[in-house]
């Protein structure tokens, strides 16, 4: 990989032998290799066996877990926070175990949807619960550095599943305890 980075580097018209730039490649190499540790990671190390017995069908939420990816089609970051909420029936996630569900995915070369879709039918499939919603708000490099170049927007996928698709009292409490990000009223700063 290194050598890779370093035809980039060569490509764009920079000298490799300048002093900011010896070490660039190995630094490139190693910071793209965390950046997608995702691939490294296992559901099944992620979880590590944390799904436990509860006798509790209240809605569990955890927001404003942050998130860091790259869009796979510039290799660019988006950065943002994603908010989760599921059902459960009989099971409940260890806490820690959401955000780590998350940043397996999201370390990975990804678009939004998809990664919203994964985490949503990860949690439904793994706890069994009666329903699961995910929302993602993001800022994209990829259109507020280049391209368009519009800083500032804000990128909003939601995954629906279940209770929270069939039932819109459901889904409208889920949006109003984390702010509602379709109205504009993020509980998310990045």
């Amino acid at each position: 990989m290194e050598e890779h980075f370093a035809g980039i580097i060569e490509e764009i018209g920079e000298n490799l032998e300048r002093e900011g730039l010896i070490d660039t490649p190995k630094r490139a190499a190693k910071a793209f290799k965390f950046l997608n540790n995702g691939y490294s990671k296992t559901l099944d190390e992620v979880l590590n066996g944390a799904i436990f017995e509860a006798d509790t069908e209240d809605m569990v939420i955890v927001k404003n877990i942050e998130l860091y990816s790259l869009c796979e089609h510039h290799l660019l970051p988006f950065i943002g926070q994603c908010h989760i909420a599921y059902l459960p029936k009989g099971k409940v996630l260890g806490l820690s175990k959401l955000a780590r569900v998350v940043d397996m995915y999201a370390r990975r070369l990804q678009i939004q949807e998809k990664l919203t879709r994964q985490i949503a039918e990860t949690v439904l499939e793994e706890t069994q619960a009666k329903g699961v919603a995910v929302v993602i708000e993001a800022q994209h490099q990829c259109m507020t550095t280049r391209g368009v170049y519009k800083p500032g927007v804000t990128m909003v996928t939601s995954r629906m599943l279940g209770a929270f698709r069939d039932n819109l009292a459901t889904r409208k409490e889920f949006l109003s305890m984390i702010g509602n990000p379709a109205s504009g009223q993020s509980v998310g700063a990045f």
